[in-house]
Order: structure tokens, then sequence, then C-alpha cells
């Protein structure tokens, strides 16, 4: 767990805020006024992700950017289940106690399954959705692509599990963050010692990377589904929300296609922002693009 007060140099200049209701320290950062935005980063990364969009989206409206469990400056408890259930009711347990209504969610990787998982469940809460290089898992109509599980980044999580290559390198991700990250798909020539110091602080050691490991794991030995078919019921009301994908079309962690096809299932209609040259973090590489197409999308679902 990264300390409470430390800002990497200016960089992250947040007051921290934390929740202890679900069970173990959740971190989040809350700044401006208005309806609420929240939003969720993935795997190997925490609410950093957004540094550079929490302020501008935070002139008209109140951003909460919270750390999954395991992620950030948040705690890790080693008696916890790492999954998309125990997140997403984590998650909810957040949003319970700030009483968030209105909520636009922006989802980038597994805060993609996260946020739809919560959605499904509470689509009273929910107004709108911004979806980023993730999937919603109900769309459907990517059967003609390769299965999920040949992109770069899960080809070479299953190709590591038998020898145990997968959780050597995943559970010491202090070490070997930025190598994951350029396997997912991100330009390794952007970083500065404060960005790889930003991302690597939050795993010390092989127990503090334990959500790094199971988020991948997770996914590709399926071990999601019987949650995510179990909120089916909702897709109806999901599909009955705004919602906008942002693509880096650069991603290795996802297949862009299927990531579109996936939001065209729910959403025929919707928009699609197709990014040239966009990785998988897309926060890092385009940040004032995101922040403008999602001021756009506001204005335009009031």
């Amino acid at each position: 767990m990264i300390a409470a007060d430390e800002t990497f140099d200016g960089t992250w200049p947040f007051s921290a805020q934390f929740f202890d209701g679900a069970g173990f320290r959740q971190h989040y950062v809350d700044q401006g006024e208005g309806e609420p935005i929240i939003c969720l980063h993935g795997q190997p990364t925490w609410g950093y992700l957004y540094r550079h969009m929490i302020g501008p989206l935070s002139k008209h409206n109140r951003v909460i950017v919270p750390d999954h469990m395991g992620f950030g400056k948040s705690g890790t408890p080693q008696d916890r289940e790492y999954t998309l259930q125990s997140h997403t009711e984590n998650l909810a347990a957040l949003i319970e106690h700030l009483d968030l209504r209105d909520i636009t969610f922006v989802i980038q990787d597994w805060g993609g399954p996260i946020g739809t998982a919560y959605t499904v469940r509470n689509p009273d809460r929910v107004k709108r959705l911004v979806y980023m290089n993730t999937l919603n898992g109900y769309g459907g109509n990517s059967k003609d692509l390769p299965s999920p599980n040949e992109a770069p980044w899960l080809r070479w999580i299953g190709e590591g599990l038998e020898n145990g290559r997968t959780e050597q390198v995943l559970r010491n991700l202090g070490s070997t963050v930025l190598s994951v990250m350029k396997i997912i798909g991100f330009d390794v020539r952007k970083v500065d010692d404060t960005w790889i110091r930003a991302y690597s602080e939050p795993f010390p050691d092989w127990d503090s990377a334990i959500g790094g490991y199971e988020f991948p794991i997770d996914v590709y030995l399926a071990r999601i589904r019987d949650y995510v078919l179990a909120g089916a019921a909702g897709v109806p009301a999901l599909a009955s929300k705004p919602a906008i994908l942002l693509e880096g079309m650069a991603d290795k962690g996802i297949d862009p296609q299927r990531a579109i096809a996936d939001f065209r299932g729910i959403w025929p209609t919707s928009p699609v922002v197709e990014l040239e040259g966009v990785g998988h973090f897309c926060q890092e590489d385009a940040p004032e693009i995101l922040v403008a197409s999602i001021r756009q999308f506001l204005q335009a679902n009031p």
C-alpha cells in the first residue's frame, strides 16, 4: 500500500479519502461538485491512471476515483477473494456510503466488467456509461472473432500458467509492472522515474501483488462467467442508459474489434470513437481527447 500522503513528486496532488466499510481500507479521490463521475481503473494500475483527467472533469462534476482492493493506496487483505464479484461488492459498498446517484461511469480494463456488473444490479443509481478499452460482457456479437484468450496479453497469461512464469511475473509487479503494461499495450518510451515509482510502489512484495495476479486469472479461467450470467436480467436496464465507447486501437489486452462488437451488441447506434495509435492504457496516451469526448457526451445526454 502506498503512503496516504504520497504525491509522487506532485504528479498526484489529490487528498486521500478512505472507507473501511467493505472490510478493508479503501482509498478514493473525491474532487469537485455536481453529478458524480466514477472513474474505475483495471490491471495492474490504480487511480494514478486518471491523474490528467481528474482536474478537468472536476470543473463541472464531482469526480470519484477509487482504488480497487489490492491496488494503489487501498489495502491488500490476504484473506479475501479477488474476484469480479468481490470488487463489484466493494464498489457497491462505497457508493452506498457516499450515497451517489445519477452516476456516470468512466470505466477501462477491469473497470468495465465491474462498472457493468454494478449497473445491471443497481440501474437506478446509474445515469450514463463511458467505456474505454474494455468489455461489458453482454454484447454477444463477436462470435466470428478469435477467442479473447488469443489476444497477446491473455495468450501470454495462458502460456505461463503451467510452468509458473505467469505467477512469478505478476506476483513481482514491483519490478515487472512496466514490462506487464508493455505486453498489454503501452508505449514504454513515455515514462520517467516518477512514473515507474508510482506504478511499482503498490507492489513491494509477493503478497502485495495478489490482486494483480488474480485479475487476469479470473478472466482467463472464466471464473467470472457465473457472476456475469447472474446479472443478465439487468441487461435491458443497462441498454437503456446512454453510453459511448472510446477505443484505443493499439490495444494488445483486448482485441479492439471485440470491444467494439461487444459494445455494439448492447448499444447498436451509440457512438464509438476509434483512437488510432492509442493503446490499452488510453488515459496515459490520450487524456485530453478522452476528457473532451466525455464532456461532449455529458452535454449531449443531460
